[in-house]
């Protein structure tokens, strides 16, 4: 494509045959275009020549950099721009797009959007921490929502499969960052908000406006807000919301919409007394943990907010399926106690998780126990706080090693355990593996133990290595010895 024909924007030099493009120099093949975006940590303007010397035959710079010895062109926001290239290099999306954001929830969210779906008859993927998953299969990310430019050969890839219905997971960067300024979407969903990417946004203000944008910008005027109407958030979401005319579809306790009556455990299984825009209903979500319900009815207002009929999708929710790494039964001990995998990595996500498997431990008279660590080069405050929420709802601790990354393992453990004031039933075992071993054994039968952190992850990241590492392979090592 010729970049006469991908931006409106006035360039110097030759009106070249664009083969790609890219904002990562170490990608750039000959003919492609280089994105020198000013970044977080390092400025894309200090890899042109790289990029050149690559092939690269046009370069997209911010307004006050020199021209570069091949075509040139300008702009004063270089990360919207980059979405208007993506879009008209990969120019293809899905019909109905729908965007979840939130703290937590947006993974399981995401996936029962997907298969709730798949269960109406309709093609569908869902984009976000897994990768994409579709169909045809997993194809796996690192991120929960990539560049603007994988995110545009994504949606073209999956329209081109014939994938009518999409999922994407929104962050809080993925919107503050404009990755998805030429997305088209349908509807999008608040999950809920609590303390996560301080060392970025440094105040919970901040953090809330990054998510909020997606009602305030991204959204269509003719699109739908799926709100939690639990949380405090839903005022002034629901105001911007409003202000942009938008459908508001509430879920929750506290709900007009999908309001959630009642959730009682059965076999595996939750039945859920809901009153759906005035009408009763009775539903089996398969997933245990109470905070499921909430991603269910968040997904399923998704689902009607892209133009599904609300009883049919309601009836879907007894199709979804457990989320890998989230509240993920693994199997029993030998002395039959229950080893649960969960990706909790933050305070609330923590506390949902213990509170969720509390009630079912106290009702079969066992005990709770949970094994977990804290991320390194992240947020520190969060740790003694989870270090508290673990040594309150759990019968005993096992604080152990997450992703140090950079930083000390010891110091952050020594972190987490100011947090707990009482130590008596807190043991320190710093090698991830180990505490795993320790953990499944002290299990009698009617316990559980729950591994948070890390989820599906397969590797743990310790300096600039990820070494092979993941918690459900572990424990089912240790359950099959």
């Amino acid at each position: 494509m010729f970049l006469s024909k991908l931006t409106k924007l006035p360039f110097t030099g030759a009106d070249v045959d664009i083969k790609g493009v890219t904002e990562d120099s170490r990608k750039v093949q000959p003919g492609f275009l280089f994105i020198a975006t000013p970044g977080l940590k390092q400025d894309g303007r200090e890899f042109i020549d790289d990029a050149i010397k690559k092939g690269a035959v046009a370069i997209l710079v911010p307004e006050d950099t020199p021209d570069t010895p091949v075509t040139t062109f300008k702009t004063s926001d270089v990360r919207h721009e980059t979405c208007v290239l993506a879009s008209t290099f990969y120019p293809k999306q899905p019909q109905t797009i729908l965007a979840v954001t939130g703290t937590s929830g947006k993974t399981s969210t995401a996936q029962f959007t997907r298969e709730i779906a798949q269960a109406l008859g309709h093609s569908s993927a869902s984009i976000g921490t897994f990768g994409v998953v579709d169909a045809w299969g997993t194809h796996y990310g690192a991120l929960t929502t990539p560049d603007a430019i994988t995110t545009h050969r994504l949606l073209d890839e999956c329209a081109n499969k014939g994938v009518t219905h999409v999922a994407i997971e929104t962050s809080n960067f993925g919107i503050e960052l404009k990755r998805l300024d030429c997305v088209k979407f349908k509807a999008g969903a608040f999950t809920n908000l609590s303390r996560d990417h301080l060392d970025y946004h440094e105040t919970m203000e901040a953090y809330f406006e990054a998510k909020r944008g997606l009602f305030s910008n991204l959204l269509p005027a003719d699109g739908a807000a799926v709100l939690n109407a639990d949380v405090p958030e839903f005022r002034p979401l629901s105001e911007t919301a409003k202000a942009r005319g938008l459908r508001i579809i509430s879920y929750g306790k506290k709900a007009k919409d999908l309001r959630l009556l009642d959730a009682r455990l059965d076999d595996g299984s939750q039945i859920l007394s809901l009153e759906v825009f005035g009408k009763k209903m009775d539903v089996a979500l398969p997933v245990m943990g109470s905070f499921q319900a909430w991603n269910a009815l968040c997904a399923a207002g998704l689902v009607i907010g892209g133009g599904e009929d609300a009883e049919k999708t309601i009836q879907a929710i007894g199709k979804v399926s457990v989320v890998p790494g989230r509240l993920q039964f693994i199997g029993l001990s030998k002395n039959g106690g229950e080893v649960y995998v969960d990706y909790a990595h933050k305070p609330d996500a923590l506390e949902n998780v213990l509170r969720a498997m509390r009630s079912h431990v106290t009702a079969s008279g066992g005990k709770l126990g949970v094994i977990f660590g804290c991320g390194g080069n992240r947020d520190k405050g969060k740790r003694p706080m989870m270090g508290d929420i673990a040594q309150r709802l759990a019968d005993w601790v096992i604080v152990t090693d997450d992703n140090p990354r950079y930083e000390d393992a010891g110091t952050i453990r020594a972190e987490i355990l100011a947090g707990c004031v009482d130590k008596t039933n807190v043991r320190e075992i710093g090698d991830r593996g180990a505490a795993i071993r320790e953990g499944i054994g002290k299990l009698d039968t009617k316990d559980a133990v729950i591994i948070a952190g890390k989820g599906h992850e397969p590797g743990q990241i310790v300096r600039d290595k990820v070494l092979p590492f993941d918690d459900a392979e572990e424990a089912r090592k240790v359950i099959g010895q």
